[in-house]
């Protein structure tokens, strides 16, 4: 199928609602709780997050969930943005993008708490390990968030995007940056202590970008130090579990793919050598094991299932950007052919949230699902695109 319809079928169904919409973790959003507040923590609130995730019939609408925009889903729908403006040069995308880029300036977390600029999610979030009540920053949606204004700020010459985008590093740095149980990392979220790879690693790659832009060295010195933490912690085989805890003992495709990207953004920003090793033999190993012949991207190194655009869409990013070899090119576009197959549905003109063995979710999830594909398909169509100029 048409990768340039489907991505702007996507775009469209998405700016029809305002790019809100519901999420596989905010049912804590639920009217439920405007009553019942103490419910959200501990095992109710869990359970209830796990319940509305794997439920195959969306319940929110029942349970009064509202659809919101979330900060790091407009993040990608910018990053798609500017993709699909460098591909085509019509305006009408950049503007959507500005447009979308000053909601952000208006969603930091609370500059009096924080100091420095930064994001959360919208919606409160109950995980085994922590409560997070929404707005509450995290390193990830921080950099996704970072990432697209800086580079509307780059395209724009404007520094409403780029001072924020850049001031987001303090903020990883001084408030994220820990030192626990031996390690030195960056934390998903302040005060806590669970190493994360992922999450370490992109606090490393943004901290790392912008000690290159600001010449800051001991921004430098810290960012190395805390990407040879996870460096050290690789398997001989190239693969990273989750992270510390025992619960995190898995390998999956994303995260992976995550890991693999920050690595690269990190060496390419410093200019550095010594991660080459890690990241070849992270990349042979997640083509390896993380992939079918036929291009199915599977979720887990032991299991296909669930099948999930999550892990297409880093796929794409983490093999033309840090492969980009004529073998890799023709990989993803197996990946993207099997995805379509597998998980798009023509008639609604998005993708499904996941596929399992026996059964589908159809759920469609602006942030989890449709702001990655767009993000994704409008890279790889401009990638394409200079290929062919």
């Amino acid at each position: 199928m048409n990768l340039l319809l489907i991505s702007e079928d996507i775009l469209s169904d998405s700016k029809k609602f305002a790019y809100a919409g519901q999420d596989p973790f905010d049912s804590l959003n639920s009217k439920f709780f405007d009553v019942f507040p103490r419910l959200k923590k501990g095992l109710f609130g869990l359970a209830w997050i796990q319940l509305n995730k794997r439920s195959t019939v969306n319940l929110r609408p029942i349970l009064g969930v509202p659809k919101k925009r979330n900060p790091k889903g407009i993040g990608l729908f910018i990053l798609g943005l500017l993709e699909d403006y460098s591909r085509t040069k019509q305006e009408l995308y950049l503007t959507e993008a500005i447009a979308l880029g000053n909601w952000l300036l208006t969603q930091q977390s609370d500059a009096v708490v924080w100091q420095h600029a930064c994001w959360g999610y919208h919606f409160d979030w109950n995980a085994r390990a922590f409560f997070v009540p929404k707005g509450k920053p995290n390193v990830i949606t921080t950099i996704y968030v970072a990432k697209a204004l800086f580079a509307l700020g780059k395209v724009t010459k404007d520094e409403r995007y780029t001072l924020p985008a850049l001031d987001a590093a303090h903020f990883i740095v001084k408030t994220l940056h820990t030192k626990d149980d031996g390690r030195e990392f960056f934390a998903y979220i302040p005060g806590e202590t669970a190493f994360v790879h992922n999450a370490s690693l992109w606090g490393a790659a943004w901290v790392g970008f912008v000690a290159n832009e600001t010449n800051k060295a001991e921004y430098k010195a810290m960012a190395l130090n805390v990407a040879r933490q996870s460096v050290k912690e690789q398997g001989e085989d190239g693969s990273w579990v989750y992270g510390s805890r025992h619960h995190h003992q898995f390998v999956d495709g994303f995260h992976t793919g995550y890991n693999l990207e920050a690595l690269h953004v990190l060496r390419t920003a410093l200019a550095v050598d010594e991660f080459d090793h890690a990241i070849s033999k992270g990349l042979t190993y997640y083509k390896k094991h993380l992939f079918e012949e036929d291009g199915t991207a599977k979720y887990y190194n032991t299991n296909r299932y669930p099948l999930d655009m999550h892990c297409v869409s880093q796929a794409i990013f983490t093999l033309l950007k840090v492969g980009n070899t004529a073998d890799e090119i023709t990989l993803v576009e197996k990946i993207i052919s099997k995805s379509i197959d597998n998980l798009y549905m023509p008639e609604k003109k998005h993708f499904m949230y996941q596929k399992h063995k026996n059964f589908s979710n159809k759920i469609n999830y602006i942030r989890w699902t449709q702001a990655w594909v767009y993000y994704s398909f409008a890279y790889f169509n401009n990638v394409k695109s200079e290929q062919g100029s």
